[in-house]
């Protein structure tokens, strides 16, 4: 039996690129989509129209759910709606599977603690690329020989939060390998706000946002005499599929809450 997918943001690009790999996958299906308008409407090949041809959409997801039953809501929203997103479908049996970036501190460990009251698995990937996670993998791995670091992280000029959510799970995974100090020289002295970037226990975190870009990060690990950079480039979105498949087969046997796809790859 295919796993029942409805998507929250399917009319954007990454959406978009998700109904892609999951009606190609053999185990998967997209049921709904989950909007904040057109409701009765149905989404196809990127286009709304009013016959009934393609992805119905919906504007609740009570309703979405009573019409098709899904097992998993993907969201590739964006910050301001993924938490409400996230809280429904726990309430209502469905397995999230997040890939928007920008939930709060305070958001994160309220969904926690939803997860361990329903017992309804899901997964928060601030990256979704294979890629990107080994790099965070390794970068946090090699943290615990060279401690001095900084996050150089790159991004479309569309994308809303900064920094962006692999840099802060960067961050948050080399913070076990490291101890906190600082960085840099003692009486260091800044002459223009923000010029090194946000502070993380002392690790630095640069945000670039310029057209032309899509998702790219490197972390800078400095040693007397010598240098170490790990850097991922995503140059497609199609990078992010595999990373989104694996969590939707992976979330349904799951009645905890997993942050991070390094938690699920060896």
């Amino acid at each position: 039996m295919k796993i029942k997918v409805a998507i929250a943001g399917a009319r954007g690009r990454m959406g978009s690129t998700a109904i892609e790999a999951i009606e190609a996958a053999k185990d998967a299906e997209v049921v709904a989509a989950l909007d904040y308008k057109f409701g009765g409407l149905h989404l196809h090949n990127g286009a709304i129209n009013e016959e009934k041809q393609g992805i119905p959409i919906f504007t609740s997801l009570a309703e979405l759910c009573a019409a098709h039953q899904p097992a998993v809501l993907l969201d590739v929203t964006d910050p301001d709606a993924v938490f409400n997103n996230v809280k429904d479908a726990l309430s209502l049996g469905v397995h999230p599977v997040v890939g928007t970036s920008g939930l709060t501190k305070q958001e994160l460990e309220a969904i926690f603690k939803m997860v361990e009251t329903t017992h309804v698995g899901g997964i928060i990937a601030p990256n979704f690329s294979i890629g990107a996670v080994l790099m965070m993998k390794f970068a946090a791995q090699a943290a615990r020989y060279l401690g001095d670091v900084e996050i150089l992280e790159m991004h479309h000029d569309r994308k809303l939060d900064a920094p962006s959510g692999t840099a802060v799970k960067t961050a948050e995974m080399i913070k076990e390998n490291r101890p906190p100090h600082i960085q840099g020289h003692p009486e260091e002295q800044v002459h223009l706000e923000g010029a090194r970037g946000g502070d993380v226990e002392g690790m630095k975190i640069h945000s670039v946002r310029l057209p032309g870009l899509l998702a790219h990060q490197q972390v800078l690990l400095g040693g007397e005499g010598e240098l170490l950079t790990i850097r991922h480039d995503s140059f497609d979105r199609k990078s992010f599929m595999p990373g989104i498949m694996m969590a939707i087969r992976e979330v349904i046997g799951r009645k905890d809450l997993v942050y991070g796809l390094e938690n699920i790859i060896d």
